[in-house]
């Protein structure tokens, strides 16, 4: 009866809440009170996906459902973004009958790092997908060792382990688990540096047994091809790998054989593409299946928007405060361009969930990226101005190009009389707001 009601109340709570744009983790968080073990009760589907990692989790996923969907199954999956045990709850609940039989082909989840552990102590999905880990939201996370321990205990009995084999901490995990394990990476191309390209290295150390690592090449950050100085740890080979690219173009070729379009031309959203590429090649779709559906998939999940101010057209990129690396391939990607660029940087509230006013962060972003002569014009907004301002004359920039403003209205308008290159805009989603409300979307 307990689990009847559960399912019940989560049902209702969910649908009265997206009559307000609410109630993606609430209706969960009561079916959870009411019947602690309820996951454990619901009769899954053959295919359940967990997504996680630091970063790219919510744009693999979208890709993942329009892979999948594409290929005429039904998928259930929480793009609300909902990721921890309650929002995963509440789509799954809301996705069952009332006796627990799961009604679409596949279960979609993206799943925070830190909470997949409350998840699949119920269940086992049959693929485990972590893209990466990174420094992210110190104030909550602390180190990635820190953030692996929690992701060790999530480590499901049965689920195959589908990992990225050029980040050291999350290729460890096929060393340490029993698990059947399918990796991805990138082969060396055009586009590598020798070193970590991160202000910080968390790939100095062997995840193994904690000597010397070092890197024949790097991606960004740690994320490379690397191998242990004492033990014989070392990237594996990967299964599915990008082994060639040409970012100029957007043009990614996996496994010598399927060529895909890149929408956003940049490492990181390589990445994306090949995780849901090898995963639905574990389910045994068509490579031109997939190729038609990730050929120049533009994400909708709003990283990633066009808009317009005044008579101009600018683009978006969402990062994620706190969030170094993030940051990193944003500015790596808006300085790739082969146009002259101005900048709207918008830091004006720290986290969204922990105000701390912390911005040491800042200080490992790779701002020294914007000296590039290609940057004219770098405007700044929101309440850390001045911390934005110390640290770009830290790093290097010419202040000359830097404009300072308090409110993203009076950015635009400056950038509406100023043009001088194409304009990107930087900021979280807890500032984004701020932005759109001034803005046409397009």
């Amino acid at each position: 009866m307990r689990k009847l009601l559960a399912i019940l109340l989560c049902k209702i709570g969910h649908r009265i809440g997206g009559l307000f744009g609410r109630g993606s983790s609430l209706p969960g968080k009561y079916a959870l009170k009411i019947c602690p073990d309820i996951l454990s009760w619901v009769r899954m589907p053959e295919y359940s996906i967990g997504v996680s990692g630091s970063n790219g989790k919510t744009s693999t996923v979208e890709m993942m459902r329009e892979m999948l969907e594409k290929a005429g199954l039904s998928v259930a999956c929480n793009y609300e973004g909902s990721n921890q045990i309650e929002g995963v709850t509440t789509m799954i609940l809301d996705n069952c009958t009332l006796f627990g039989r799961f009604r679409k082909d596949v279960l979609l989840m993206e799943i925070d790092e830190r909470y997949a552990k409350y998840i699949f102590h119920w269940f086992s999905p049959k693929y485990f997908v972590i893209n990466n880990l990174y420094r992210d939201q110190m104030t909550r996370n602390g180190h990635p060792e820190y953030v692996m321990k929690d992701i060790r205990k999530a480590i499901p009995e049965g689920s195959t382990l589908v990992l990225n084999a050029d980040d050291p901490l999350i290729a460890s995990l096929g060393e340490e688990f029993a698990n059947e394990t399918v990796y991805f990476g990138i082969e060396d191309n055009p586009y590598v540096s020798k070193t970590p390209t991160s202000v910080y290295n968390d790939g100095y150390y062997c995840p193994v047994c904690k000597q010397k690592m070092v890197y024949d090449y790097c991606h960004f950050g740690h994320v490379g091809k690397y191998h242990c100085t004492s033990c014989d740890f070392e990237r594996p080979a990967p299964a599915y790998a990008i082994t060639d690219i040409d970012m100029e173009k957007g043009e990614i070729v996996i496994n010598d054989r399927c060529h895909v379009s890149l929408a956003l031309h940049a490492i990181h959203n390589a990445y994306n593409v090949l995780a849901a590429f090898t995963v639905g090649s574990l389910m045994g779709l068509k490579d031109e299946t997939m190729a038609d559906s990730l050929n120049n998939y533009l994400i909708r999940n709003g990283r990633v928007r066009r808009f317009r101010t005044g008579g101009r057209t600018g683009t978006l990129l969402i990062s994620k405060h706190e969030n170094t690396t993030s940051y990193d391939n944003n500015l790596q990607y808006i300085c790739s361009q082969n146009r002259d660029v101005q900048l709207l940087l918008i830091v004006d509230d720290i986290s969204r969930k922990y105000f701390t006013s912390d911005t040491s962060w800042l200080w490992d972003i790779r701002f020294d990226l914007l000296k590039d002569e290609k940057v004219k014009e770098i405007v700044v907004a929101g309440k850390y101005i001045d911390d934005v301002a110390v640290r770009l004359e830290n790093a290097g920039v010419d202040m000359d190009k830097v404009f300072l403003t308090r409110y993203t209205a009076d950015a635009l308008t400056h950038l509406q009389e100023n043009v001088d290159g194409e304009l990107f805009v930087m900021t979280c989603f807890s500032d984004e707001g701020k932005l759109l409300k001034e803005v046409e979307v397009l």
